[in-house]
């Protein structure tokens, strides 16, 4: 135990703070744009690469992981418990919410928790995020679609957990498995769209080389 004691509600609501701080608002409206009325209104990094351009989306990714990243590696350490592991998780679990849900934003909803959420789970077990991130990495540059590079990396986290030798009562395995049912609930307009084929892709050469959307082609009929 290092520095000053921190009641467990104190250490909650500075995790949530923390995971509160509207990173793509602020950086739009760095830019005189007010992101929930462009691309697609959502305040992820996606939508700031989207609209912005990808140095900025980039810069708001780094933020949104460092969101989840802090509380759980710095607060644990300062909260008298016999359980570290669980209020660690309990950190990143509000941490997640106020990314989706932000105190500064009127609790008007913000990204969909990817980002936060692999800062959260890098701090917890970082070789099991990094294989879920690879995931997401693969499908992406293959698919191109950032929604189902989310879907499959959120599946993924749990498997690379058991494989890497988590139980499945493991705390951090059945938040694993909480966090990816939140996930897909957070896209389940993308899904839809997914399923429909009107998901749109990113491709190259945006405005100063940012990546943009690339909307689904129409299937064409008989000639």
């Amino acid at each position: 135990m290092t520095g000053a004691h921190l009641p467990l509600l104190v250490a909650l609501v500075i995790a949530y703070l923390a995971g509160s701080i509207p990173s793509a608002y602020l950086a739009g409206k760095l830019h005189g744009v007010d992101l929930t009325k462009h691309g697609s209104g959502n305040l992820g990094a996606t939508n700031v690469v989207r609209v912005l351009g990808a140095p900025t989306g980039i810069a708001v990714f780094v933020v949104d992981v460092a969101k989840g990243l802090l509380p759980v590696i710095l607060l644990p350490q300062h909260v008298v418990t016999s359980h570290p592991m669980l209020v660690a998780l309990a950190l990143g679990i509000v941490a997640i919410f106020g990314h989706v849900r932000s105190a500064f934003l009127g609790w008007r909803a913000g990204g969909k928790g990817v980002a936060t959420a692999t800062g959260v789970f890098f701090g917890l077990a970082w070789l099991p995020t990094l294989i879920a991130f690879g995931v997401w990495v693969l499908v992406f540059t293959t698919s191109g679609y950032v929604s189902l590079a989310s879907l499959m990396g959120a599946l993924a986290l749990p498997a690379a957990l058991a494989f890497t030798g988590a139980s499945f009562t493991d705390p951090v395995f059945i938040a694993s498995i909480v966090i990816a049912l939140f996930v897909f609930y957070t896209h389940r307009a993308n899904i839809g769209r997914l399923r429909r084929g009107e998901e749109h892709r990113f491709r190259r050469g945006g405005k100063n080389g940012a990546p943009q959307a690339t909307p689904p082609v129409a299937p064409q009929g008989p000639r």
